[in-house]
């Protein structure tokens, strides 16, 4: 990892049955003898916000799951431009295997915890074991869907239902992984991972725009803010209506 801050985790630490998202991940599909195996190859790595964990066009080094945090994945123009096009949750699959270079920047959006796997290694456990090539496959599938969500998004929602889309997703995203905000019995909680003008640039907004519809939001009680990043959610059909999709949306 290039320019970053880490720290490895004290070895009991690399044991996968101690891990929060095993079932989840992609390495969910394997039976405990393939995960001792994938256990040799495994680092668990903390990063900290803001630094650089792949970058864009080099070589491919390692793979890794997430296990807590939020990664933004970028892609820069010729010009030096930058653009968000994706974001990272536990417990997403970081990198694209049998791929020589990276194809984006991945950048920690928050504080970090990662499990890293070195890619050749990785790759002939992929070939050895099909039900980790199957989970593989349809990770990237799940991609796929969520570009094309995002293709909507972007092309024909109006602002509103883009930010009620992007904080539907978070919220959906924090019910999934358990990881919703302490003292808030029935109520999606979860803090922002991103600040207002990396929400702007990921929505293809103005970040006064993105304040003006929290704000509004807020006003229609589909959200409160507890603070300026830690958003509560009352109710998920409301906030589902708001982004102009069906509550059941996957």
């Amino acid at each position: 990892m290039h320019g970053t801050v880490t720290s490895i985790l004290p070895d009991v630490m690399h044991r996968c049955d101690h891990c929060s998202v095993r079932h989840q991940a992609v390495c969910g599909a394997m039976d405990e003898v393939q995960i001792k195996k994938l256990a040799q190859i495994a680092h668990r790595k903390k990063v900290s916000a803001g630094q650089t964990i792949i970058s864009d066009e080099e070589p491919v080094d390692f793979f890794a799951n997430v296990i807590s945090g939020a990664i933004k994945l970028t892609k820069t123009l010729p010009d030096g431009r930058q653009q968000i096009v994706g974001l990272l949750f536990a417990p997403d699959f970081l990198g694209r295997a049998y791929s020589k270079n990276n194809p984006y920047t991945a950048e920690a959006a928050t504080d970090v915890e990662i499990c890293t796997f070195p890619n050749a290694a990785f790759e002939r456990l992929v070939g050895e074991y099909p039900g980790l090539q199957q989970r593989l496959f349809q990770h990237t599938l799940d991609e796929l869907d969520a570009a094309r969500d995002w293709m909507l998004l972007l092309g024909r929602k109006t602002a509103e239902e883009k930010v009620a889309s992007f904080l539907y997703m978070l919220a959906r995203r924090s019910l999934m992984t358990g990881c919703q905000h302490k003292n808030t019995p029935g109520m999606s909680g979860f803090e922002l991972p991103l600040t207002r003008a990396d929400i702007a640039d990921y929505l293809g907004l103005t970040i006064e725009t993105v304040s003006r519809q929290l704000t509004r939001l807020k006003t229609s009680h589909v959200i409160r803010l507890s603070s300026n990043r830690l958003i509560l959610v009352p109710d998920m059909a409301k906030l589902a209506q708001s982004a102009g999709q069906d509550s059941l949306h996957h």
